[in-house]
């Protein structure tokens, strides 16, 4: 799909429908999703220009990334998208800027883009610039790569606290199996969003490194020259929440293993309590005609006693050495 978008007095114009023949007047931004191949053959003869194929967006090198090829300057950067859908990815969006043109080329449905459609459908947000106009785009992506990790910290906070938190009656309050469960598949999940999220603010600084030399605009030099510092604190955070995450996957697993010995030592300590009471049972249950209180009165109720006061004293001396 196509979309070419031209500036309106009130409101950009998007056309959706062209007959691939002829390129709308005064359009500047024209984003194609999942571009057929006739789609890419007729911007190429309309603007003179390479449109990257999908297997070129995926090269890691710099050099098949950032590059100026017959006028025109292509960059190439992870957006994360999917986000709302639980199912983050990391997708790769090329943009293509020539001197009256901007050409972005992605296969996935980033919420910057539809952020971006939407306010441009509703206000004169587009300019006949197309430069503003990637600024624009580049600047949203930075604020929704903020608004991702800032999402990532809260969850993070809360995970901190359901991790740690005891209720202050009951200090011996366990964590269920189930609930430990939760708590790893949550912090799994803030991992790969941080890890997706360094990802792209890795390749998003190099492609505005790449532009604050290759745009010609001073204006643009500074404004890329800002977002670059903004990109820069992004991945600092993004650091910051990966030791975060790295603590709490380890306090977790710490809380796992305590569950573990906890369980241990409660076997432990059941065979300790039984163990006495069996004793006796075996003494006296051994086949000989001469045992002190066989033939006793108070024999069978002796048995008894002994047998509980066995089990009683070791529970209780557990309990006052606070092993249990």
């Amino acid at each position: 799909m196509m979309r070419i978008y031209s500036p309106g007095p009130e409101r950009a114009v998007c056309a959706t429908m062209c007959d691939l023949q002829t390129l709308p007047e005064n359009a500047v931004w024209i984003d194609m999703l999942e571009p057929t191949h006739e789609e890419e053959q007729f911007v190429e003869r309309a603007l003179g220009i390479m449109v990257p194929t999908r297997d070129e967006m995926v090269e890691i090198e710099p050099s098949s990334r950032l590059y100026r090829e017959n006028g025109a300057i292509y960059a190439t950067a992870n957006v994360l998208a999917g986000l709302a859908e639980n199912a983050l990815t990391n997708t790769e969006v090329s943009f293509v800027l020539t001197p009256a043109h901007l050409v972005t080329v992605r296969y996935a449905s980033p919420r910057a883009f539809e952020t971006i459609k939407a306010h441009a459908e509703r206000a004169p947000l587009l300019t006949a610039d197309p430069g503003a106009v990637l600024l624009t785009l580049l600047d949203a992506i930075v604020d929704r790569l903020a608004d991702i990790l800032e999402h990532v910290g809260g969850d993070l906070d809360r995970i901190s606290g359901s991790t740690f938190k005891r209720a202050k009656s009951n200090r011996n309050a366990r964590m269920s199996t189930v609930a430990l469960q939760v708590l790893l598949t949550r912090i799994g999940h803030a991992q790969d969003v941080v890890s997706k999220a360094r990802d792209s603010a890795l390749t998003l600084a190099r492609v505005l490194g790449f532009l604050t030399f290759a745009m010609p605009q001073k204006d643009s030099r500074e404004q890329l020259r800002s977002l670059a510092r903004d990109v820069s604190a992004l991945t600092d955070h993004a650091n910051y929440l990966g030791q975060n995450i790295t603590f709490l996957l380890d306090a977790v697993l710490g809380l796992i293993s305590l569950e573990q010995a906890n369980i241990s030592k409660i076997f432990s300590v059941a065979a300790l309590v039984f163990l006495p009471p069996t004793l006796i049972a075996g003494i006296y249950g051994m086949n000989f005609e001469i045992l002190p209180e066989l033939k006793w009165q108070f024999g069978y109720l002796w048995a008894l006693g002994l047998m509980l006061a066995s089990a009683v004293f070791p529970y209780l001396l557990f309990r006052w050495r606070g092993w249990l």
